[in-house]
């Protein structure tokens, strides 16, 4: 009878084993799933990102509308998005911050948002943009008047 055990017993321990093939189809199927899932999230990232630069921008052109408000024009290219937190000279009826300095410090690729008053793609008298990813005007911008 022991020896019907002892058969038993091994029998048991080779079934409890994976062979080389059945670790071998785990490791593609994984591979492939990395291969499709990857890519996905990665591009999840720029799509967030170019999301967090339209909410911005959508803020930015509130406040420069305020800012237009109070003291009857919109700030001068010069002056920039600087003047949506610190008063520029001379106004009077200044009454900002009408931003937080963080939502005008840069875009999501570390890039300044690019204003220009007047404006001349917006039409709005400003054109508030960011240069996107690459860094460069181009077609892959980020503006306030899509």
């Amino acid at each position: 009878m022991t020896g019907i055990r002892v058969n038993v017993r091994r029998r048991s321990a080779v079934r409890r084993a994976f062979t080389l093939i059945e670790l071998l189809l785990v490791l593609v199927i994984i591979a492939v799933l990395a291969a499709v899932v990857v890519p996905k999230m990665a591009n999840r990232t720029g799509d967030a990102q170019i999301k967090a630069t339209k909410g911005s921008i959508a803020g930015i052109k509130t406040a420069l509308e305020m800012f237009e408000v109070d003291n009857g024009r919109f700030p001068s290219t010069d002056e920039g998005l600087k003047a949506l937190v610190d008063a520029p000279p001379g106004l009077q009826n200044w009454h900002g911050p009408y931003v937080d300095r963080a939502n005008i410090a840069a875009d999501p690729w570390g890039h300044e948002y690019i204003y220009r008053s007047p404006g001349s793609a917006s039409g709005t008298g400003f054109d508030v943009f960011s240069m996107g990813p690459d860094g460069r005007e181009g077609n892959d911008d980020i503006t306030s008047w899509q």
